[in-house]
């Protein structure tokens, strides 16, 4: 087997030491500053565009918006974290209750980050009495460079691989837990299944929605823009989990693939299974917003 030989990169950025103690800021971290400026900076340019919305007025100002940040920044770090600690390690948290706001130990979850984010923009949107279909559509235009570059960020961590694979871009991960490939003899290759992620949900999804929001017109129609972010993130999400490595709290000798749901002898992932709400949601809401509209004579 060939494959490609992991990148020497160091997770931190840069670090310091000041008065003995070691300060650093890590790619992830960078990741998702860099990742919501941006997003940040596309949402804005489609607000001072206000023929693109419904009605030709922008469901927000470009200052509430980046008042609205301070609140989908604490929804995706507190609904990420207790995401994590109730879908993925409950008996371990709740045996170490004093763990759950040690984020610097890793442990975050997009589904539970997502449930944040909603909830920030229900209870922000209801506060100023803003449209709440457009406003989640201004959010989910800003969403998928987060995205993008904190799956490359994953990769740089050498955290959330693949499966094994044969394939000549097959890359060997650092440490005993991804080298220990049953059945494969010397080096074992994984599948990169952080950038799979990058390039599908951020990159390919981040380019659909802009072209959408920009020259589709999908902004006059509120929810459309959201309901296909949801789609296209499910369905990204659900393919790439047919080779990316279950996480070992889901794995066991029984079942080694960390499936979720089974019928029939087809079985899903946790990641496919807590997908499918997504999928349902992304289809509905396209479904809403482009449902035919009365026309008063």
């Amino acid at each position: 087997m060939t494959g490609i030989p992991f990148p020497d990169i160091s997770p931190e950025a840069f670090s310091v030491t000041v008065f003995g103690f070691h300060l650093a800021l890590r790619w992830y971290a960078l990741a998702y500053i860099v990742g919501i400026l941006i997003g940040w900076r596309i949402s804005v340019a489609a607000l001072k565009r206000p023929h693109l919305w419904a009605g030709g007025t922008s469901p927000m100002t470009p200052p509430q918006l980046e008042a609205l940040l301070t609140w989908i920044i604490i929804g995706i770090i507190a609904g990420g974290r207790l995401g994590y600690v109730l879908l993925y390690r409950p008996v371990h948290y709740l045996q170490h209750p004093w763990e759950i706001p040690a984020l610097w130990e890793g442990g975050m979850a997009f589904h539970g980050g997502l449930i944040g984010v909603l909830l920030a923009i229900t209870i922000f949107s209801w506060r100023e009495g803003l449209p709440l279909g457009g406003v989640a559509d201004a959010i989910a235009l800003a969403s998928p460079p987060a995205i993008l570059l904190g799956r490359i960020a994953n990769f740089i961590n050498a955290e959330l691989w693949g499966r094994p694979t044969s394939l000549p871009w097959g890359v060997t991960f650092p440490g005993e837990a991804a080298q220990d490939c049953p059945g494969v003899v010397g080096t074992c290759f994984r599948h990169p299944s952080q950038l799979y992620e990058a390039g599908l949900e951020g990159l390919l999804l981040g380019v659909l929605l802009i072209v959408l929001a920009f020259r589709g017109g999908a902004l006059r129609r509120p929810w459309l823009l959201t309901g296909t972010f949801l789609l296209g993130y499910g369905v990204s999400r659900f393919l790439v989990e047919f080779v990316r490595q279950p996480d070992a709290q889901f794995v066991s000798p029984g079942n080694p693939l960390g499936l979720a749901l089974h019928w029939n002898g087809w079985g899903l992932t946790m990641g496919q299974t807590l997908t499918i709400p997504l999928l349902l949601a992304g289809v509905l809401l396209i479904l809403w917003a482009r449902r035919p509209r009365l026309v008063r004579a």
